[in-house]
């Protein structure tokens, strides 16, 4: 292990500055479309209890490694495993694949972050009033298959996030991303309350929270686990190093397990309040809840357009959604424009305005997907250009990068547990116990092999 030096790091204001962007790399639209979903598919609260059971003995203690190996080295994961790994030994390869990770992720997700924008601009202007189902379809088609409008919306977020990140890390990306939490949080809190009010609500509120062993035997118990593994370990974007860099910016005040708790209880909190918007308005207005974007982009557009005051309630859900959005882009591009400082020497403003340019252009194939290049379907029938980056990303490098942060603070070959808990435990607040040393060396890397090989089965299996 090399010596470490700390001297000119940037470094977070405040702990609630730290929570809130690792929370806010965490919060993104998966609590949003995908949580509420499957809660319902697999029983409810029943499945419910499963989830909150894998989330904490599961992604708690990642979460922990991660920021750990991050406040360890204090650099980027680009440059973090080489600095903490012992002589001889090769765990830096994984940095570079990290960090790809990271550029992936975004090639897809600033895209569909540009949708959220232009449903926001469209609901605010009036253009989806009146308009029925098969409308609102019609108008989603219409934005997909126009190639320059989805690079435009894709690029205006890639520049808003980098703008945020090239301002530095106390001025830019805290100050931003703590309003933007705390924006989120109340936009969340008036919309759950708008929902809960709405006639009929109770009964969308009932087959969302109430425990349905009928409809979790139905599901399939395995299933049901399996779902409420991955839930847990993806909602929280573990794997590529995002909250390494987080970990790298804050002190030695407070314990990693505490810090880490909260994070995933923050976490947690909006995508339990993300069920109790969508699912009481579904059932209020006699609707189905979907999955994926027909849900957000079709389903819950017609029901604003259908209930009183819709117009303003449509633009309020748009833009907690491009809050989540944003909270999660400006964290992961945090991660990228300290990659270049850290690692290559770059100054905070000529890495973010380099990005301003790369990006976009990076996005390019995820939105030719949809429309000049939509004959190229890598994953099968039906497929997208963003499902094969969605793929690499989701199935297959969370996983991995999950697999080589629990091995190298866990076995001597690697950081090793000893030296893991030293930095885990500095600070006031939980200390991580002994005992778990064969849980996170034996039973997690067990998980998430299971999780990798069920990613891939589901994706390449014939229905």
């Amino acid at each position: 292990m090399k010596d470490i030096s700390t001297a000119g790091r940037e470094r977070l204001q405040s702990r609630m500055g730290f929570i809130l962007l690792a929370a806010g790399c965490a919060i993104g639209l998966g609590n949003v479309w995908r949580f509420p979903f499957i809660v319902g598919q697999y029983g409810g609260g029943a499945f419910v209890m499963i989830y909150l059971g894998f989330l904490f003995a599961f992604g708690l203690p990642i979460v922990a490694m991660e920021l750990a190996i991050g406040r360890g080295a204090r650099q980027n994961i680009g440059l973090a495993l080489r600095t903490l790994e012992p002589p001889g030994t090769r765990w830096h390869w994984y940095g570079p694949v990290a960090i790809a990770g990271n550029y992936l992720l975004m090639m897809f997700y600033t895209v569909v972050a540009g949708w959220l924008l232009a449903y926001f601009r469209a609901m605010t202007a009036g253009t989806l009033a009146g308009l029925g189902p098969a409308e609102l379809g019609g108008f989603f088609s219409a934005l997909l298959a126009d190639p320059l409008r989805m690079a435009a919306w894709a690029t205006a977020v890639t520049w808003l996030g980098m703008a945020v990140c090239g301002l530095g890390l106390q001025r830019g990306v805290e100050r931003v991303n703590n309003l933007l939490m705390a924006l989120l949080l109340a936009v969340m809190a008036a919309l759950a309350i708008k929902s809960l009010s709405l006639p009929g609500a109770g009964e969308g509120l009932a087959f969302y929270l109430r425990p349905d062993l009928a409809r979790l035997r139905d599901a399939g118990i395995w299933n049901a686990v399996n779902a409420a593994m991955g839930q847990a370990f993806f909602t929280l974007s573990l794997g590529i190093g995002s909250l390494a860099i987080i970990g790298s910016y804050t002190d030695r005040r407070k314990t990693l397990l505490g810090e880490s708790a909260a994070i995933v209880g923050l976490d947690t909190l909006v995508a339990l309040i993300s069920g109790l918007i969508i699912f009481p308005a579904c059932f209020a207005f006699g609707v189905a809840p979907d999955a994926g974007p027909s849900l957000i982009f079709i389903t819950l557009p017609n029901i604003f357009n259908t209930m009183t005051g819709g117009q303003f309630w449509g633009a309020l859900f748009f833009v907690f959604l491009c809050f989540a959005a944003l909270s999660t882009v400006i964290a992961v591009f945090e991660n990228i424009v300290s990659y270049w400082i850290d690692v290559h020497g770059w100054s905070r403003r000529k890495a973010a305005g380099v990005h301003m340019i790369a990006l976009p252009l990076l996005a390019l194939p995820c939105v030719l997907g949809f429309n000049a290049w939509s004959g190229f379907q890598p994953l099968g029938a039906g497929t997208s250009v963003l499902d094969f980056e969605d793929f690499i990303v989701s199935k297959t490098l969370l996983p991995m990068g999950a697999l080589v942060f629990l091995l190298f603070c866990s076995h001597a070959r690697g950081w090793g547990w000893h030296r893991f808990r030293a930095e885990a435990d500095a600070g006031q607040g939980w200390k991580i116990p002994p005992w778990l040393r064969g849980y996170v060396a034996i039973v997690l890397p067990i998980l998430v092999l299971i999780i990798l090989i069920a990613g891939y089965v589901q994706t390449f299996s014939t229905p």
